[in-house]
């Protein structure tokens, strides 16, 4: 049964991280093949899923599938991915909703702290972690807890107002702060300044990125006013959610895929650190 399990926990991970959609044209694939031709099983089912990502991610689940457990018929493939999907579906459809707070400490409303929501997003993430500030300052439990998730095969994506220097009152490099062992484990993406509009005049000031969010899993999303710092963390008043389940966390995800895949966002390479 070892090659049944394998399956089952491949096709989880797999459902969570793409649409039902793109679930459902596999698993139609795989109920018309008797698994003898299977170079021409995974033509057909790569030729019918148009996405780059998803394609590469289906096409990682079915070399697995064939290198650790080629005695799993199609068909028993194809109803793990059909239950995976429908419980990844429902548990998303099941969404909750938490306050998350760094301030002044009141008993009114107990409200998690902000390091504690970040972290549970962090070290719940299986398969990937979407991580957007627009400040970074060295926060070393952040910091272990993303090379963690690298360490389990989470794929990590950390976006930044830019990669070098801020004009602020203390200037600071984002990559530095992230750390290297972060920046290596990660792909790491900045807004240029010449892909963002000016103010009406065309000359002023241009718009920043002011996003602070951490997805995992297109299941969890932390929303916040806080910044990846220590203040932020420990001495500012700071408001924000933790959502889990519902739309919302996979709809972030889709918003920074697109400003990837259409080039509005630039990769930094490692090397920059």
């Amino acid at each position: 049964m070892e090659g049944y399990h394998l399956i089952a926990e491949e096709a989880a991970r797999l459902a969570s991280r793409l649409p039902a959609s793109v679930i459902e044209t596999v698993v139609a694939r795989l109920g018309r093949s008797d698994g003898s031709d299977w170079a021409s099983l995974r033509g057909q089912i790569a030729l019918a899923i148009p996405t780059p990502d998803y394609r590469g991610a289906v096409g990682s689940f079915l070399d697995r599938w064939r290198s650790k457990a080629p005695e799993v018929p199609p068909q028993s493939v194809a109803a793990a991915l059909v239950t995976a999907s429908y419980i990844s579906k429902k548990s998303r459809e099941e969404q909750a909703v938490e306050l998350v707070w760094t301030g002044p400490v009141q008993s009114v409303i107990p409200l998690r702290r902000t390091e504690q929501a970040i972290l549970q997003v962090l070290n719940s993430a299986q398969s990937r972690i979407l991580l957007v500030s627009y400040a970074v300052y060295s926060i070393p439990n952040i910091q272990d807890a993303v090379v963690r998730a690298a360490k389990r095969g989470v794929a990590i994506t950390v976006i930044v107002e830019t990669p070098n220097r801020l004009h602020v009152q203390n200037e600071y490099s984002n990559l530095k702060a992230l750390g290297e062992d972060v920046a290596k484990c990660s792909a790491v993406y900045y807004w240029p300044k010449e892909h963002r509009k000016a103010d009406a005049t065309g000359k002023g000031k241009l718009g920043i990125l002011h996003v602070k969010c951490v997805v995992g899993d297109g299941y969890q999303l932390f929303l916040s006013s806080a910044n990846m710092t220590k203040y932020a963390f420990s001495l500012n008043m700071e408001l924000g959610v933790l959502i889990n389940g519902g739309r919302g966390p996979r709809q972030i995800e889709v918003v920074f895929e697109s400003l990837i895949a259409e080039g509005t966002l630039t990769r930094v390479q490692t090397g920059d650190v």
